[in-house]
C-alpha cells in the first residue's frame, strides 16, 4: 500500500481522509495528503474542511480513549504511565501535522492547527489537575516532564 496517489478530486480526498480516520497506512496516507491538490472554491472548500476536521476530531477522540485504556492498565507503574503519555503526545503530534496541509490557505491552516494544539493543551491541563490527587507527587512529576501538549 506504499504507493498512494496524491488526491486531486474531492472524492479522492474523502477516500484518503477515511483511510486516515481508520488509521490505515498513516505514513503513506499523510505523504499523499501533503502532495494533494484541490480546487479551493466555495462549496468544495467547506465540504473538504468539514470532512478534514471531522477526521481529525475522530482521531483525537480515539487517542483520548486509548490513553484512558492504557492508563487503566498501568497499575501505577511509572514506565507504563510515561509510555501512555508519550503515545498520546505522538498521536497528537501526528494529527497536528496531518491537519497542516499545504492545499489549505495559510490563514485557515493556522486555525486548524490551533484546534489540535488547543485540544492537547486541554488534555495536559486535565492531566495536571488529575495528578494533584496523587499525594506522592510522582504523577505530577511524570505529567510535567512528559507534556502531551509539547507537540
Amino acid at each position: 500500500m506504499s504507493n498512494i496517489s496524491p488526491p486531486s478530486t474531492y472524492a479522492q480526498w474523502v477516500s484518503l481522509l477515511d483511510m486516515l480516520k481508520q488509521k490505515t497506512d498513516d505514513a503513506n496516507v499523510l505523504a499523499a495528503l501533503k502532495k494533494g491538490e484541490i480546487s479551493w472554491q466555495a462549496g468544495v472548500a467547506e465540504r473538504f474542511t468539514k470532512k478534514l476536521v471531522e477526521t481529525i476530531n475522530s482521531r483525537m477522540n480515539a487517542a483520548s480513549d486509548k490513553f484512558q485504556k492504557d492508563m487503566s492498565r498501568t497499575n501505577g507503574q511509572e514506565g507504563a504511565i510515561v509510555q501512555a503519555v508519550l503515545s498520546l503526545r505522538k498521536e497528537m503530534s501526528f494529527l497536528l501535522n496531518a491537519i497542516d496541509l499545504p492545499v489549505i490557505p495559510e490563514k485557515d491552516r493556522a486555525q486548524y492547527r490551533a484546534l489540535v494544539q488547543d485540544q492537547a493543551n486541554k488534555m495536559q491541563a486535565s492531566l495536571e489537575n488529575s495528578a494533584k490527587a496523587d499525594r506522592s507527587g510522582k504523577m505530577s512529576s511524570i505529567i510535567r516532564n512528559h507534556k502531551v501538549n509539547a507537540i
